[in-house]
């Protein structure tokens, strides 16, 4: 069975948050951007292979906030070196560089970069790694094929990157750079959150991204899976929408929340027929509207568990380093200092939902200042907006 619909399983760790307002005026920015869905740790443990590090678990409710529980310090030894997981626990953010996710690929991206030596550099990297000239598909299209999942995540990833290499050429640019204390990325924009972070180079980063598409494209591929984007409602609404679509679906069409973006939109995610009555429902519920989303299958769910192995399998092989500014996991909305914690934790990222709510709100209770979105769109800019209409917050295209 494709479907695995538990509450979420997540790495318990000492904060909590809750969930943030937002408007429909998202949907037309994310219509195709990814959705991603609530469950299937389902008891997963994240530590295993012998190693020392160990850690507890916690359920997130269906709003999405985490329950109190006692924190686990994770610590792994390796050369002879302690790296405490709950290193960045304890944060205080003042300045942010956001990276966007699959969905804010648009035609033309990237053509600001070729002005630049240094970014332009970035794209003939890409071409020897993935083999074909992303920079052309980036400007010229066409566009099917830059939406397709295995290019759109290496050129949002390049193009972000680039995004901060032309910032960097920029007067003051170098001193917002080194001012940046906290950094993050909605679902794939976690590895170029990474990458800028220096957990691990550019090049590494670029081919994780590269086997990342490659591996849920062949999973969506496997099932027939969809999601759809809910407008309107809480968290609250919305899995009682799925609760009531679940009852006249096999289990192999179930339905779960996929991304918590934040009130008013969340991502639904699983089988095609269940997506079907969760549309069918979702106006005796009082949504707004719902909006399907153009991606492969159903990102974020049981449906990617057949990419996990392969992404276990290039992630250990991968040298990954603690990352010199705290960098929030997805996962869990918490910021991690182990490299073992961190491959563990991207392996399953792909079926885990994504807590973008949790972080944005976590973010600015923690007293952010000023923030980056760096790459194409502007879709992480409009949530900041509608969480706190007055928090700060600048687009930095490529």
């Amino acid at each position: 069975m494709h479907s695995l619909i538990h509450r979420p399983l997540i790495l318990r760790t000492p904060s909590s948050s809750s969930s943030s307002h937002c408007t429909h005026s998202l949907t037309s920015k994310m219509a195709s951007s990814l959705a991603f869905p609530s469950v299937s740790l389902q008891k997963h443990t994240l530590f295993n292979n012998g190693s020392a590090a160990s850690a507890s678990f916690a359920k997130l409710g269906s709003r999405g906030s985490f329950r109190s529980g006692v924190f686990m310090s994770v610590s792994v030894r390796k050369q002879h070196t302690l790296v405490d997981d709950a290193l960045f626990a304890d944060y205080k953010p003042t300045s942010a560089f956001l990276f966007p996710g699959q969905g804010a690929q648009a035609v033309g991206m990237g053509k600001e970069a070729q002005s630049l030596p240094a970014a332009a550099e970035l794209y003939k990297k890409a071409n020897d790694i993935l083999g074909f000239d992303l920079l052309e598909i980036c400007t010229s299209g066409p566009k099917e094929k830059l939406d397709s999942t295995v290019i759109s995540q290496p050129a949002i990833y390049v193009t972000s990157l680039a995004a901060v290499e032309l910032l960097r050429a920029r007067d003051g640019g170098q001193q917002i750079i080194d001012s940046v204390d906290v950094t993050c990325g909605l679902s794939l924009g976690e590895y170029t959150a990474l990458a800028f972070a220096g957990a691990f180079s550019f090049e590494d980063g670029l081919r994780l991204v590269k086997l990342r598409g490659e591996a849920m494209q062949e999973a969506a591929d496997a099932a027939k899976s969809a999601m759809v984007s809910v407008i309107g409602l809480d968290s609250d609404k919305v899995q009682q929408l799925c609760d009531a679509a679940n009852q006249e679906v096999d289990e192999d069409n179930k339905v779960q929340i996929a991304n918590y973006l934040c009130t008013g939109n969340y991502a639904v995610s699983g089988g095609v027929k269940g997506i079907e009555a969760v549309e069918a429902k979702a106006k005796s519920f009082k949504a707004r509207m719902t909006v399907r989303l153009a991606v492969a299958g159903a990102f974020h769910t049981g449906f990617m568990e057949p990419a996990v192995s392969r992404l276990e399998a290039v992630l250990a092989s991968t040298q990954i380093r603690s990352p010199r500014i705290p960098v929030i996991s997805n996962v869990d909305a918490q910021p991690h200092a182990d490299p073992e914690t961190i491959k563990k934790i991207l392996a399953r990222q792909v079926t885990s939902p994504v807590q973008w709510e949790t972080t944005v709100k976590t973010l600015l209770s923690k007293g952010l200042t000023k923030s980056y979105e760096l790459g194409p769109g502007k879709v992480i800019a409009g949530i900041f907006k509608r969480v706190n209409k007055t928090a700060e917050i600048e687009n930095i295209g490529a």
